[in-house]
């Protein structure tokens, strides 16, 4: 496993961003998680945008509509054709390249996410491509895109280290007999994608709901994302071990589906709360705090920037939080 470091106490995002105005976009995502900004996406302002549009962008036999949707040739689906757009200079990725452009000289980490390739498999495969050529096209797009996303961060800005997150919210509800795949075909598609990142930068795994925790991490995962309370503590022998192996969790504290109050420490007591369940179920309650970053729950592209702005500021008072607790722990032992 690469080594993982971040301060401690640090914050990021997941995703979409409801602005319509890039540069303003940009700079939210600076202003309020300078320590790993994320790359936003902006779907309210360009649908190519949103998650699966971008993913699809660029494969032989698929359309990508103004709108977003997708429509599907069949015939024309080939596994072993290149994936187009080289060099990301499309529409789906206009706010990545502004994003970029803004952190050109940046020698602290930034983060990045892909769309997963089951969450792409599934899409494809809704939209008329047979289920086997589907599977095989979005592994394949989704190792392509994952390395095309790297050498234009890299081109970009040359000194700053990256960290992609592989995004499957399909995966959220589970992997048993009602979920989209079964476990050995989710691991082999997820870890594919994960193998492709990992000699270039720190990857990651993000699933905004319940599912089976110990399938994704036998991916293979540098950091695993998902929202707080999300049935981990029935994985906790598996996130032990991944702790151990010096893996992060990045804890999606701050909810995005709903209100969330205007103060951080109900927000803290949660979170607190979990990682003691997970303490008594095994897990190092050092390393679950030291190898923890913050951040909402998901992506806020169908919020308002208002509420945006609310979600970002508690997920910086939950990791500042975070920082003063164990900076005062490490005080009283004189360190």
């Amino acid at each position: 496993m690469r080594p993982v470091r971040f301060p401690i106490g640090t914050a990021t995002s997941i995703g979409s961003l409801p602005h319509r105005d890039r540069d303003a976009a940009v700079a939210f995502v600076l202003d309020h998680t300078p320590g790993l900004p994320a790359s936003p996406s902006l779907p309210a302002l360009e649908p190519r945008e949103g998650m699966l549009a971008q993913a699809a962008w660029g494969i032989r036999g698929v359309t990508v509509a103004q709108d977003g949707t997708l429509a599907v040739d069949p015939r024309r689906l080939d596994p072993d054709a290149p994936v187009g757009d080289r060099c990301m200079a499309g529409v789906p990725f206009a706010t990545l390249r502004a994003f970029l452009a803004a952190v050109a000289a940046r020698t602290e980490p930034i983060k990045l996410q892909v769309t997963g390739p089951v969450t792409l498999g599934l899409a494809l495969r809704a939209a008329g491509a047979d289920p086997d050529v589907a599977f095989a096209v979005a592994s394949r797009a989704v190792r392509a895109r994952a390395l095309q996303l790297i050498a234009r961060a890299h081109a970009s800005v040359p000194a700053a280290p990256l960290v992609v997150f592989v995004d499957e919210p399909s995966l959220a509800g589970g992997l048993g007999p009602a979920g989209p795949l079964g476990a050995e075909r989710t691991i082999d598609l997820v870890s594919g994608a994960l193998a492709a990142i990992e000699p270039h930068a720190v990857s990651g795994v993000h699933c905004c709901g319940r599912t089976d925790w110990r399938v994704l991490l036998q991916a293979g995962p540098q950091v695993l994302s998902l929202p707080a309370g999300a049935g981990i503590t029935a994985s906790a022998g598996a996130l032990a071990g991944f702790l151990e192996r010096g893996g992060w969790v990045a804890w999606g504290a701050v909810p995005t589906d709903g209100p969330v109050g205007e103060s951080a420490l109900r927000l803290w007591r949660a979170l607190s709360t979990h990682w003691r369940d997970l303490v008594q179920a095994g897990c190092d309650p050092s390393r679950l705090r030291r190898q923890a970053l913050v951040t909402p729950v998901c992506g806020l592209a169908l919020h308002d920037e208002g509420h945006a702005d609310q979600v970002f500021e508690l997920t910086r008072a939950v990791a500042r939080r975070l920082h003063d607790q164990l900076f005062g722990v490490d005080l009283s032992v004189g360190a």
